[in-house]
């Protein structure tokens, strides 16, 4: 198979669809690798180094989409990528449609086979493409948040883990899973004053047993959400339904009530976001202010750390690169269901029942599309 990958093009954006090692391992595998030509300079990774493992580089990524069997990539197609798409192809990247419906238009209109990391299951339920990403956002969303909470940055002006004699900021993380686990690791490492809240019990006990007293866990209902974003000076969005999207459960009334200079981060943007207010925003205009309070929505955090990014995701990526490689679209779905959970779009139809019920569109089961893969 001819493997392509174009460089980024989404704002701010320098992650790479395939590190010079993975390509080094598709060449391995018998397969050709096409890539544009400084594709990976935001990870270190120059034209000879993907020439040294076997890639050939082309100047553009129109070269790229023609001649490449299947795509990979970080971030969902932009509009001119999406046009560039064809029916016999496969797309691997993630997506996030459920808030999309643009992309989704174009995807069916495109014909292609669509995988998107972030539904792809494992054998526990768990969505292992989506954790390496959402290791990251969890942890930078502390770092971004601390970064608003300055003066300068239109925040309280808050240290937030304080200084002996002045208290740390108070930091309230919405969901206990990966993001939320991490965002809560960074959050009591730097001495904040950090609840967490969920619907789980088995989620809130892993979480008081992995940070004891330091953490407090609180089962999550409107009440104790309400009363503990109010006085929160950095609220952390970090719910995740797969492949839908996000619940809104702060409400731009919460936000009207809360401390001017407190900050929120949502982490779930990406899926629409769990906060009223929220709006994507880029790593070039993070912020915006809305009743004093300052909200950051980078739809892309991972992508500021592009490094530490790129590599994470395909350590947990390549297997699956290969897989499609190895035995093409429709025996690798048909022999892998939580692969075969990864897809979106197959033959102009929505193969993801919460893509489908949360843009109104009509679903099939991805079964009943293999053989005309």
């Amino acid at each position: 198979m001819l493997v392509g990958v174009p460089k980024e093009v989404k704002n701010a954006e320098a992650r790479v669809g395939l590190t010079p090692t993975s390509v080094r391992e598709l060449i391995d595998h018998g397969h050709q690798v096409v890539v544009e030509a400084g594709c990976g300079l935001g990870i270190g990774g120059t034209d000879d180094d993907y020439s040294a493992a076997g890639a050939r580089v082309t100047d553009t990524a129109a070269e790229v989409f023609a001649e490449a069997d299947m795509i990979v990539k970080v971030k969902e197609p932009q509009a001119p990528e999406r046009a560039m798409l064809r029916p016999d192809q496969i797309l691997f990247t993630y997506l996030h449609l459920a808030p999309d419906p643009e992309q989704t238009k174009d995807l069916l209109a495109s014909g292609a086979t669509c995988i998107a990391y972030e539904t792809v299951t494992d054998a526990h339920g768990d969505l292992p493409l989506l954790a390496p990403m959402s290791k990251v956002a969890g942890r930078m969303s502390i770092q971004a948040g601390a970064h608003s909470l300055e003066g300068p940055q239109g925040g309280a002006g808050l240290l937030l883990g304080g200084v002996p004699g002045v208290p740390p900021a108070k930091v309230v993380v919405i969901g206990g899973g990966v993001v939320g686990s991490n965002a809560i690791e960074m959050a009591v490492g730097m001495g904040a004053d950090v609840t967490v809240l969920d619907r789980s019990a088995d989620v809130l006990d892993e979480l008081a047993a992995r940070f004891g007293p330091a953490l407090r866990t609180v089962y999550s209902t409107a009440a104790a959400l309400d009363e503990l974003v109010l006085d929160a000076d950095l609220v952390v969005g970090a719910v995740l339904i797969k492949g839908a999207r996000a619940p809104r459960l702060v409400t731009a009334e919460m936000v009207a009530a809360m401390r001017a200079g407190s900050v929120l981060v949502d982490v779930a943007i990406d899926q629409g976001g769990c906060m009223e207010t929220s709006r994507p925003t880029t790593h070039s205009d993070p912020t915006y202010v809305v009743d004093d309070v300052v909200h950051y929505c980078v739809a892309n955090m991972p992508g500021a750390v592009p490094k530490t990014s790129t590599y994470a995701l395909n350590n947990s990526t390549l297997p699956f690169t290969l897989a499609l490689a190895d035995k093409g679209a429709k025996r690798a779905l048909a022999d892998d269901p939580h692969l075969r959970n990864g897809l979106n779009v197959a033959k102009g139809r929505i193969t993801d029942l919460a893509v489908a019920e949360a843009l109104g569109l009509d679903f099939v089961e991805a079964d009943s599309l293999l053989d005309s893969l």
